[in-house]
């Protein structure tokens, strides 16, 4: 059953291009609906797993660790005897030119750590609502 661990790895491909998409095309979301008053940019959750997301990409990278999406994915594509990376396929082409990069392990820790610098200003420069548990709380 290998088109299975093919299928499954490119699932999780997709999984990760969108926490991806999601990290980086948040912070200008948050920015553009402080502006225009958009009220889900300061939703706790939406801001909570943003920073959390960010937070655990910067670390793993900082401390020279693969991302266990990108572990999982090669695994099942070795399963597939289909090697690391992917063997065909369109999508999965592209979404893997668009979240890897060929860059020294270093450039990934210092943008990693400054976008989520830039992350942490906007978390206290857009301040996101207290969960309702907190406001029923007070």
């Amino acid at each position: 059953m290998p088109w299975l661990y093919l299928l499954l790895a490119d699932v999780i491909l997709v999984l990760h291009a969108l926490i991806v998409f999601f990290n980086v095309g948040a912070l200008p979301v948050i920015w553009v609906g402080h502006f225009r008053g958009w009220r889900f940019v300061r939703a706790f959750s939406f801001r909570a797993a943003h920073v959390l997301l960010i937070a655990f990409v910067a670390a793993e990278s900082t401390l020279g660790l693969i991302c266990p999406l990108t572990t999982w994915e090669n695994d099942l594509r070795m399963d597939a005897g289909a090697g690391s990376r992917y063997p065909g396929g369109c999508l999965t082409y592209w979404l893997h030119r668009v979240i890897f990069y060929d860059l020294p392990a270093w450039c990934f820790a210092v943008g990693y750590g400054l976008f989520f610098a830039l992350v942490v200003f906007t978390l206290f420069w857009v301040k996101p609502r207290p969960p309702a548990w907190w406001r029923r709380r007070a």
